[in-house]
Formats: structure tokens, sequence, C-alpha cells
């Protein structure tokens, strides 16, 4: 059977709930391209089956940005993910802060060992510094999913390497993500069989 995963490719390219916006680069855009690519490794692999929040580049979930969230957990929780991932941007007002980090509901819960092999993938493949798996329980995301979730930092927008990696070479952080994945999949199955 074929584990359901749902990715989340975060924000709106216009009208609500946007997101960051660097030098005319949009976060919804950054993270539709790796959501994308993510979804179509995991879709050419037997072991996955997948869904993704926007179908399309330009599409608006929501009519504001608690609607957009909700509307995302719902359209997981309804299908029955078995795992639910957000792909974000980040930003912060100093320049110098980089690298990529995870978010999670509780540690060592099953999305914190997730996110721990969906970071050291993605970040041993796009080259991004390591920022750790973070809990943050009061993530709408993370807290009203039925599933696993893991909401994924993917660089800093406001770091002009990350935003050129982001940009220029999404597929390494879809690829790294999809490593992870499997990773922690196949020690799932490990585990089990014990």
């Amino acid at each position: 059977m074929a584990i359901k995963i749902f990715i989340d490719a975060g924000h709106n390219v216009s009208q609500v709930n946007t997101g960051a916006s660097v030098n005319g680069f949009e976060e919804g855009a950054i993270t539709y391209d790796v959501a994308q690519q993510l979804a179509k490794l995991l879709d050419d692999d037997c072991r996955f089956n997948v869904r993704t929040s926007r179908s399309y580049k330009e599409q608006i979930i929501g009519e504001d940005s608690k609607s957009s969230l909700q509307e995302r957990v719902a359209m997981a929780n309804g299908w029955g993910a078995d795992y639910f991932i957000s792909i974000h941007a980040n930003y912060f007002d100093k320049e110098e802060v980089n690298g990529s980090e995870v978010y999670v509901f509780q540690e060592y819960s099953s999305a914190w060992y997730l996110g721990k092999e969906v970071l050291d993938s993605l970040c041993e493949s796009a080259k991004t510094k390591n920022n750790d798996v973070r809990i943050h329980p009061s993530l709408f995301v993370l807290r009203k999913t039925i599933m696993p979730a893991i909401l994924v930092e993917l660089g800093y927008m406001s770091n002009e390497a990350d935003l050129y990696k982001m940009v220029n070479d999404p597929f390494s952080f879809a690829y790294g993500m999809y490593l992870g994945i499997l990773k922690y999949v196949i020690k799932q199955q490990k585990n089990i069989g014990k």
C-alpha cells in the first residue's frame, strides 16, 4: 500500500497569504517550484501516492491568511494523508542569517524523526547550513493536521546565497527532501520488521 504524502506549497503568489517577497522573487513561487519537483520524484516512486495543495502556481487558496491555512489542512486531513509536508522560505532582517530548518509540533515524535532525515538530506543536497529541527507547536499546520506534519524552511530569502540557490536550483532542495523521506520510510519499515 502506497504511503500518502501531502505536499503544501506554502503561501500564495498574490492577493492573500503571500509570504515574503525579495527583489521581485515571491515565496509562494519558490515553494511551488520545489513542491512540484518533490511531487514528481515521489509520484515516480511506486511506494508513494502524492497530492499537492496548489495545482498551478497562480492558484489562490483561501480568502485570507486564516482560511488559506485551514483549507490546506482540510485537504490533507480529508484525503487521509500519512504525512504532511509544508514548504516555506524564511526571511530575517539580517542578511547574514542563512540556512535551512524544519519545524515540528513535538520533540521525539514521528514528525520529529521525519524532519531530522529530511533536513539532513536537504542540507547535504542543497549545500545549505543545517539549523536543526525546531519545536513550534503554535503553527497552525502542525497543530491541526491529524497526521505527522513538518514545516520545512528551505533557506532565507533575505540571504543572497540562499535566495540564489532556491531560485536557480529548486531541484537540489526537492531531491534532498525526497532522499530524507526515503531514509525515514526505510528506517520505519525496518523497525516494524523487528
